[in-house]
């Protein structure tokens, strides 16, 4: 975790809402000198920090609502930092708790340099990136509308289905095989949101497919050159990455990915686990669904995931690939590299493993 450790004449700790913000400006020497319930919206965000613009830092605890705002600033050049959620206890914590503790608080930790960072992401790419997230949500839906047929067809103990389901050609006839007129309304019902779910996303990907690749197309080739992995998948890794280089190692990247557990130690004593929530479920995901598509006629890969499966099992098995395909990708990106199969299969068993 990295804190924000420079210095300013003037810290802006905010604790903003969806209609009000709590603005708290304190000096270098850490006296308040502005203290005050707004409601949040620009006009009133520069009015309050009009006086302080010369050198003032402006903090946000990561809630939904900070998108706005970080555009404010950076249009009228004011610094702007996002703090870590997860990692600023002294406000969870706290005995008493309300917006103006709260913004004197994140003033207070700005000056002191105990802000915690999260990573603001830029402006321009983050409604690809929103887009592609929700994709993915339509997805998770998709795929429960369709187990819900599967399910129905199984409680009736009609034969299984010959062809796969996905395909709205293979759904034809489907509602026909219950005589049940509720059963069949369910049926028919899915089917309706599926047909609907298929035409949004392709709408989503043409759209997203058209436009994205040209913010970073270099990137976007060399994550295609790994087996397995598609221009969707592609462009999720890519989107939720966004600059390789704010990553100083490969620890970093794939810690931020949830593609390893960090161990907690005190007093000599080690656990494993704990705060397993911190870093990108989207990158997790995305690394996950890499390591079961680069399996498919994939030879060398199903004999690597043999050999890890055989000492750790299978579901370690999967998760120490996409472990590798992560270090993989950070290292691709860095040297802007082709996937190297020859590299990728030459680790043993034993660096594979952590």
């Amino acid at each position: 975790m990295r804190f924000y450790n420079y210095q300013h004449q003037f810290y802006a700790g905010i604790d903003l809402h969806a209609r009000k913000m709590y603005i708290c400006v304190i000096d270098n020497l850490g006296k308040k000198i502005f203290h005050k319930n707004m409601d949040a919206d620009p006009l009133h965000l520069m009015q309050a920090l009009e006086p302080y613009k010369a050198d003032i830092i402006v903090g946000v605890e990561c809630v939904f609502t900070w998108y706005w705002m970080a555009d404010c600033c950076e249009d009228n050049d004011i610094p702007f930092i996002l703090g870590h959620a997860l990692y600023m206890k002294a406000i969870h914590g706290g005995k008493t708790k309300n917006d103006k503790i709260d913004s004197f608080k994140l003033a207070t930790m700005l000056r002191g340099e105990m802000f915690p960072i999260a990573y603001v992401y830029p402006g321009k790419m983050r409604a690809a990136r929103d887009l592609l997230r929700r994709r993915q949500y339509f997805i998770h839906h998709q795929s429960a509308l369709l187990a819900h047929i599967q399910n129905t067809n199984t409680q009736y103990n009609f034969p299984l289905f010959e062809k796969n389901i996905l395909h709205a050609s293979n759904r034809v006839n489907i509602s026909d095989r219950f005589d049940n007129q509720f059963a069949r309304k369910s049926i028919e019902t899915d089917m309706a949101l599926l047909d609907s779910y298929h035409r949004i996303l392709l709408d989503i990907e043409a759209d997203i497919r058209k436009q994205a690749i040209h913010h970073d197309p270099i990137s976007y080739q060399l994550l295609r050159s790994i087996h397995g992995v598609g221009p969707i998948l592609s462009l999720v890794i890519l989107y939720e990455i966004n600059d390789i280089d704010r990553f100083p190692g490969v620890g970093n990247f794939i810690s931020y990915a949830r593609l390893v557990k960090c161990s907690h130690e005190s007093a000599g004593k080690r656990v494993k686990g704990g705060h397993n929530k911190i870093g990108n479920a989207h990158l997790k995901w995305a690394f996950s669904e890499a390591a079961v598509l680069f399996l498919r006629k994939n030879e060398p890969a199903k004999k690597m995931q043999q050999r890890l499966t055989s000492r750790y099992g299978k579901g370690k098995a999967i998760s120490l690939i996409a472990q590798k395909l992560g270090r993989t990708v950070y290292y691709m990106l860095k040297r802007k590299e082709l996937f190297d199969a020859k590299r990728f299969f030459k680790d043993s068993v034993h660096e594979l493993a952590i």
